[in-house]
C-alpha cells in the first residue's frame, strides 16, 4: 500500500497573495483603473471634479440594483424586472406626491410596493419551481405595462425643490454627492451579508448545487424569496432616487437599466452560473461602466453606441469564463497523471 500525499485543497493551494490579487475582481479594479487613467488622458474635461459628481449620481441606481442582484445571480438566478419595478416605483412616488404625500411617506409605500413586487417574482421561482429568466421576463412586462398604464405618456413633475437638491447634493464643497454615503452604507450591510454571515454562504451554496445546499439544511425556497424581496425593494428605492434625480416621474423611467446592472454584476466576477461572486468586483464593474460611459458622451458618442459597447462587455464577462474554464480542463487532462510533480504543479494552480 502506496503512503498518502499530500495534497492542498485547490482553494488555498496558492500563497494568499494570489489568491487575494490573481483574481476575476481584482482585474475588473485593474482595469478600471486603466480606464480611468487612459480616459483622463485623453477625454477633454474628463478629469475635473464634476467628472466624478456626475459619474456618482449616475451610477447610484445601477449599483443600488446590483447589490441584491450580486447575490441573486449568486444562486443561479436572474432578476429581470428590476428597471421595470424602478418605473412603478417613480410612478407611484409621483402619484402619492400629487395626492399630497410627504417624501418619506411616498417612499416609503413605493418600496413596500417594490418588496411586493419582488415577493411575486421570488414565489413564483421558490416555490412554484419557475424558472427565473421566463418568470422575471413576464413581471418586465407586466410592471412597466402598470407603470405606464397608470401615469400613460405624462409625467409628474413640479417636485419641491428641497427633494430635488436633496437628491443631488454634494457634501460640504467637495465633489461628492449626498448619496455616496447612502451607497457606502448599503455596499458595506450587503458586503458583511454575504461575506460574513451564514446567510451568505447559504447564497453560494445554493449557487453551487441547489441538492447538496438543500441536504445540508439550507431553506433553498426562503432563501430565493428573501432575494427577490430585497431586490423588488432596493430596485424601488433605485425608483424613488430615479425621480428626484431627474424630477420626473415617469412610466418609462429605467427603460433598458437592467441590462447596465447584469453586465456590471457579471463584469465584477459573479458566476452567471451561480456559485461565487464578490462585492469589491461589483462596485469595479459599476464604475468601469460608469467611467467608460461618461469618457464616451463628452466623446459625443451617442446613447446607442454605448448601449452596444456595454452588450459587448456583458457578452466578453459571460464568455471569457467558460473560455478559460475549457482551457484549464484541456490542460489538467494532456497533463501526466499519478500524484508526480507535474500533477502537484496542476493542483497549486486551481486556485480558483
Amino acid at each position: 500500500m502506496s503512503a498518502p500525499t499530500n495534497r492542498p485543497v485547490p482553494t488555498h493551494a496558492r500563497p494568499w497573495w494570489q489568491r487575494a490579487l490573481l483574481t476575476r475582481e481584482m482585474l475588473t479594479l485593474a482595469i478600471l483603473a486603466v480606464a480611468w487613467v487612459v480616459a483622463s488622458a485623453t477625454v477633454r474635461g474628463f478629469d475635473g471634479p464634476l467628472t466624478i459628481t456626475y459619474l456618482v449620481l449616475d451610477i447610484a441606481p445601477v449599483l443600488l440594483i446590483a447589490l441584491p442582484m450580486t447575490l441573486v445571480v449568486a444562486t443561479g438566478e436572474i432578476d429581470l424586472s428590476v428597471a421595470s419595478v424602478v418605473g412603478l416605483s417613480s410612478v407611484t412616488f409621483g402619484l402619492l406626491f400629487q395626492a399630497g404625500a410627504g417624501p418619506w411617506q411616498a417612499a416609503l409605500v413605493s418600496v413596500l410596493l417594490g418588496a411586493v413586487c419582488g415577493a411575486v417574482n421570488g414565489a413564483l421561482v421558490a416555490y412554484a419551481g419557475l424558472p427565473s429568466l421566463a418568470v422575471t421576463i413576464g413581471s418586465l412586462a407586466l410592471y412597466r405595462g402598470l407603470a405606464v398604464g397608470l401615469l400613460g405618456t405624462t409625467a409628474v413633475t413640479g417636485f419641491p425643490d428641497a427633494w430635488t437638491d436633496g437628491a443631488t447634493a454634494n457634501l460640504g464643497g467637495s465633489p461628492w454627492p449626498v448619496i455616496t454615503l447612502v451607497l457606502a452604507a448599503l455596499v458595506a450591510v450587503f458586503a458583511l451579508l454575504l461575506h460574513a454571515t451564514p446567510f451568505g454562504r447559504d447564497v453560494l451554496d445554493i449557487g453551487r448545487s441547489r441538492e447538496a445546499a438543500r441536504f445540508s439544511g439550507v431553506d433553498v425556497r426562503r432563501t430565493l424569496l428573501v432575494l427577490f424581496v430585497l431586490s423588488g425593494a432596493v430596485s424601488a428605492l433605485a425608483g424613488v432616487y430615479y425621480t428626484l434625480r431627474y424630477g420626473s416621474a415617469r412610466g418609462d423611467n429605467a427603460t433598458g437599466l437592467e441590462l447596465q446592472v447584469v453586465a456590471a454584476v457579471l463584469l465584477g466576477g459573479v458566476s452567471i452560473f451561480g456559485g461565487r461572486g464578490a462585492l469589491h468586483g461589483v462596485v469595479g464593474g459599476v464604475l468601469l461602466i460608469g467611467v467608460l460611459g461618461s469618457a464616451l458622451r463628452l466623446e459625443g458618442v451617442t446613447v446607442n453606441v454605448i448601449n452596444i459597447v456595454i452588450g459587448t462587455a456583458l457578452v466578453v464577462s459571460v464568455v471569457a469564463p467558460r473560455v478559460a474554464g475549457g482551457l484549464r480542463v484541456r490542460r489538467r487532462a494532456a497533463a501526466p497523471a499519478g500524484g508526480g510533480p507535474a500533477a502537484g504543479r496542476r493542483t497549486e494552480g486551481d486556485g480558483r
